[in-house]
Order: structure tokens, then sequence, then C-alpha cells
């Protein structure tokens, strides 16, 4: 939990609460199974993000549970079921959770726990990016940076299963060999790094694909956004869903004119918000937890941590995305 906003290594604390003895009618007890560190997470606590949740509050926007006792007029959901938040600000950093059914979303239980868990923010980001902003074609291309976050991990896949081609910018590192491998086992096309992206071969790549990518997926922001947008075709768009080096993106002119590229922003938080009677976001979710079953769309790799192990959980997600998801797996004995 937390009390105030501020450097999440300071502001975090474990409480013990009682359950309570009896449940209101439309109340429905749930036993947390297991939740992601995402940055949103890190943003509230630091009083950064855009929604925040009255304090003191409880961390945590994503998460899987399982029913244990429902109230007496609760109808849609029974002991046994799995469950996600409906909405932002639940606080699934914590063993047990006490919620009205309205607050919750059932999703199947004959799926890994940790694709439950974590199904709600990057691979729905990914399907709403790839579906809603350019109207794409079996060969089509799509490039994007931080390809090796989760949201770029889940672009591969869905793209790889919808016929799309992906060019994936990731930073170079020691192990470049090594991500590049894991990156085309999940389907992606190409895989080079920032400094490639910026050279003349990168420009024979263009050339060599049937046509420049016509979409384009930024979380990165600055130098990185303004160069994946120089290899966008004309009147292709740019989807900016994150900002990780904290600079602005930067488009010139003549991109805007002559290319008459579109620049766009994406929160996935938002468009869950506004499109909850929409049919459209349960036939996403009924797509995104085939793939799962299929073993189409694979969870991001993980390290986890008992909620015992909170600071050392945060401060490794503080640290930056280094090829796996913090995840907490709940535990009895706290």
């Amino acid at each position: 939990m937390y009390k105030g906003h501020g450097d999440p290594n300071a502001m975090l604390y474990l409480e013990n609460s009682q359950v309570p003895t009896a449940l209101k009618e439309t109340e429905v007890l749930v036993k947390m199974k297991m939740a992601p560190i995402n940055p949103s997470d890190i943003n509230m606590i630091e009083g950064t993000y855009h929604m925040l949740p009255q304090l003191p509050a409880v961390c945590g926007n994503e998460g899987v549970g399982e029913v244990l006792e429902v109230g007496s007029k609760v109808s849609s959901l029974v002991p046994g079921d799995w469950v996600i938040p409906a909405g932002t600000g639940f606080g699934t950093w914590r063993t047990v959770a006490v919620s009205d059914q309205e607050m919750l979303r059932k999703v199947p239980n004959d799926v890994p726990a940790i694709s439950a868990a974590t199904i709600m923010v990057n691979p729905c980001t990914a399907y709403r990016m790839l579906k809603d902003f350019v109207c794409l074609h079996e060969g089509d291309c799509v490039i994007q940076n931080g390809a090796n976050s989760a949201v770029g991990q889940a672009v591969i896949q869905l793209a790889r299963e919808w016929g799309f081609k992906t060019i994936n910018v990731v930073r170079n590192r020691p192990d470049i060999d090594q991500l590049t491998g894991y990156l085309k086992s999940l389907g992606a096309t190409h895989v080079v790094t920032e400094e490639f992206s910026r050279s003349h071969q990168m420009k024979d790549l263009i050339i060599s694909m049937s046509s420049p990518p016509k979409l384009a997926f930024n979380t990165v922001g600055g130098d990185s956004a303004t160069n994946i947008l120089k290899h966008l075709d004309s009147k292709g768009a740019m989807v900016t869903y994150g900002g990780m080096s904290k600079k602005p993106v930067m488009v010139s002119t003549g991109a805007l004119i002559f290319k008459r590229v579109r620049l766009i922003g994406y929160w996935n938080a938002k468009w869950v918000q506004e499109n909850e009677e929409n049919p459209e976001l349960v036939r996403m979710f009924d797509d995104l937890f085939d793939l799962v079953r299929e073993c189409k769309l694979l969870p991001p790799a993980s390290e986890t941590f008992s909620l015992k192990d909170f600071k050392l959980a945060v401060k490794s997600s503080l640290e930056g995305y280094k090829g796996s998801k913090k995840i907490f797996v709940m535990d009895d004995t706290l």
C-alpha cells in the first residue's frame, strides 16, 4: 500500500488486514493468484499517472484471482471462477480482495495463470493498435521500437498470426544475438538495433520489402520515435503508447506535409473504460484467450516474487525492463 505519492522505494509498506466475515449482497471474495508490476503501477505510486486512486491505496492495476465466495445477489460469478479487474486502480498486489461484482471481469480458468494475469494491459494494447488505426492486409509491414517489451512481444505474435511483417527495433546489448533469436522465435520478421535503423543498410532493408511500413508503434520517444517515423510509408500512422526515454516526440514538417503521416496516441485504460458495453471488448478477450490456448500468444518471460519481498521486486522493476516481467505470486503465509 501507499499513503502518499513519491519514490516507490520509500512510499510502499505492507499491511495485514482482516477479511470481512460477511459479504454484502453484490460483493465477491477473491483470492488473488498473480499480479504483475507494470509501468502504470509505478507511475501511480509516483503520482504521475493520469488516473490516481484515492489514498491510501493498494498497489496494482492488473492480475488474476479466484472467486472464493459470492454475495446473495451475485449471479454472474460462482466460486472457482477466475476474474481480472474490469478497470484501473483495483489494487491487485494483495492476497485477498472483497469487491463489488461490477468491478470484476470473468476470464477462462483453462489457461496459464500468468497469461490471465497479464492479458489486460499488454496484449490488449497490441491488439487494439494493430486493429484500430490503419487497415492492414496480409503482407503489410509494421515497424516498432522497444520491440522486446511485453507489448512489443505481443505485437510480434499477433502480427505473425494475422499475416503482417514486423521490423523490430531494440537497443544494442551484449546478448543481442540471444534476444534476436528469441524475438524471431515469436514470429519477428526482422530484428535490428537502434544504430542499424539509422544506417544505409536500414534503407536497403526497407527497399527489399514489398512496401514500406504503414504503421509504427512508439514506446520510447525522442530520437528513436523520429527515426522510425522516417521509415513510414506515405499516409502511414505512428501510434505512441509510452515514453520510456522521457523525451518528446519530434517530427519534421516534411513528414507531415509531404508524406502526410499521422501521429496518434493510445491509452489502453481509457479505451477499456470507454468501451465497457462494446461487444468488441468481449470479442477481443475471446480472440486473445483463443490464441493463448493454441500457444500462439505466449506470456512475457517473467521473474516471480512473494508479496513479502515487495521491496526487492519494486527495486528490480525500477531498473527497467531487462527481458523479464516482474510478477507477484501470492503467498498465504504473509
